[in-house]
């Protein structure tokens, strides 16, 4: 009898510890899920500055006033088209921001596009892409060019579940308008430029 009870308890001790391998083995299994989730997080990144860095000259109207190259990761699956608006949310002056200006608005960028070369020409966008307005009530990328302070450059993709079609000579607000209810991700690269550096 005392074999029997022995053999029980050794029993019972082996299923709770089979038991804690496999909840062990679930959490384990669990967290590397999170981590992959995190990595796959979809991402803008410039070859020019570092996410929080200082634009170049080169990239401003003190400089050549061309576009940073631009690169991004992770676009969902589920993804129609991306829109890029680049804008100056500390404008005029960083102390005392009063309105955000608008730098560049592409969308209906295809999903498969991964990158923008640095200085792309109109003529040059991946073939779909349609062209906003910026603040200077112009097509195209207009640089940094504070008046005073430091001002914050954001980069900001969005990916679609639809392309928005042609909606003309579309302002920024325009098109996040057409954006509401079809934004599957979003992602931001910030730079900064004060005018003398």
């Amino acid at each position: 009898m005392a074999r029997i009870t022995v053999f029980r308890i050794v029993q019972r001790g082996a299923v709770a510890l089979g038991g804690l391998v496999a909840l062990v083995a679930l959490v384990a299994l669990w967290a590397s899920t999170i981590g992959e989730g995190a990595d796959m997080q979809m991402t803008i990144t410039s070859g020019a500055f570092a996410d929080g860095g200082g634009i170049p000259r080169r990239y401003t109207c003190e400089g050549d006033d061309v576009s940073p190259s631009l690169s991004w990761i992770n676009v969902p699956d589920g993804a129609r088209s991306l829109v890029l608006i680049v804008d100056d949310p500390d404008a005029p002056d960083p102390d005392h921001p009063r309105m955000t200006w608008v730098h560049w608005v592409l969308y209906d960028i295809p999903p498969s596009t991964s990158e923008l070369a640095e200085g792309v020409a109109p003529a040059a966008l991946p073939e779909g892409t349609r062209e906003g307005v910026n603040d200077w009530k112009r097509t195209g990328y207009g640089g940094p060019c504070p008046p005073i302070g430091r001002h914050r450059y954001l980069h900001k993709l969005y990916a679609l579940d639809a392309a928005l079609g042609d909606l003309g000579r579309a302002t920024k607000a325009e098109v996040e308008r057409a954006m509401r209810g079809h934004v599957l991700a979003e992602a931001v690269l910030v730079g900064t430029y004060r005018k003398g550096d």
